[in-house]
């Protein structure tokens, strides 16, 4: 009996040694400040006749920050008390650049390359869907020329042959088709005429025919055409995407005359560095909780179940055998 109340015992206070380590360790891992509302910079000088030390802490927030949030609270450093005097806002208008290439089509009536090239411009202006405007320029190798289509076209030829010295003006002794450049004519028409010639026999009679021939030529040919062309530059839009906020804080001697170092700001991180004499202890604001440190207060809250329910089982057991 006395070893099972031992072990209860101790179960017991392991498990409260673990639920009290708990709370503490969840205060220690709250989410800190955004990385937002840290300063970029921190600048300390002297201001006026007096010359009254003073800090400004510029930030740098996208739109969708609240500027609520920067830390305006009053903090101590080397024995002077710093309050916010002012906190001023600028927007800082960025230039956004992107690479960018527009097609280009138009119709043309000849597919000589030079002749095209000397119709299409060497730069254009182009402004994208989403703003972005720029100068582009031709790129001479992405130039392609396609055809739109074919169509027939024919026309008549002719040719003239003579035939003189024939016996008879008799159309059998005519070629009907004759070959010329290469294509098939056909006979159309014979013109006659005839002369006495003086011979052995006597005087006969000669003629000579002149035959006209008549055929068609086909060609086919390209009704027109289509040329295509890249041109290629970079395109830029303006536009206010970061916003500037800076908290001046002017100071005074420290009414409670402390000396200690500056009071943690959450959100300072001093680019500034200190007086030899006098060392600042930096800025240690809270850090987000990451994903492994969320872990932590699962495994401590386990472990307290599971030291519970063993208090349990042995508690049972220790029953049973009496």
């Amino acid at each position: 009996m006395k070893r099972a109340k031992y072990i209860l015992t101790t179960l017991f206070a392991l498990a409260v040694i673990l639920a009290g380590a708990f709370p503490a360790y969840a205060a220690d891992t709250e989410p800190g400040t955004s990385s937002s509302y840290y300063p970029i910079s921190v600048e300390e000088y002297t201001y006026g006749d007096l010359d009254e030390l003073r800090i400004n802490k510029v930030y740098q927030l996208s739109l969708a920050d609240d500027p609520s949030l920067i830390p305006t609270e009053d903090f101590v450093r080397n024995g002077r008390l710093y309050y916010l005097l002012d906190m001023t806002r600028k927007d800082e208008v960025g230039v956004d650049t992107q690479p960018y290439t527009q097609a280009v089509t138009m119709t043309s009536d000849t597919d000589n390359m030079e002749a095209i090239l000397q119709k299409l411009d060497a730069e254009i202006e182009a402004t994208t869907e989403d703003g972005y405007t720029g100068v582009l320029r031709l790129d001479h190798t992405s130039v392609q020329v396609t055809v739109d289509g074919y169509a027939t076209k024919s026309k008549t030829v002719s040719a003239t042959r003579t035939y003189p010295n024939l016996s008879d003006a008799d159309l059998s002794l005519v070629p009907k088709t004759i070959t010329d450049g290469g294509k098939t004519l056909t006979l159309a028409d014979v013109q006659w005429s005839s002369s006495n010639q003086t011979e052995a026999d006597g005087t006969v009679v000669r003629y000579c025919a002149t035959a006209s021939y008549t055929g068609t030529s086909s060609s086919r040919y390209a009704t027109g055409y289509t040329v295509t062309a890249n041109y290629s530059g970079e395109v830029a839009k303006t536009g206010c995407n970061v916003v500037t906020y800076t908290a001046i804080f002017g100071s005074m001697p420290d009414p409670n005359g402390s000396a200690e170092p500056e009071t943690p700001d959450s959100a300072d991180v001093s680019t500034v560095p200190d007086s030899p004499d006098s060392p600042d202890t930096p800025d240690t604001p809270d850090a987000p909780a990451s994903a492994s440190s969320l872990k932590k207060p699962l495994l401590i809250g386990g472990a307290v179940i599971v030291l519970a329910a063993g208090g349990v089982f042995v508690f049972k057991k220790w029953k049973e055998r009496r």
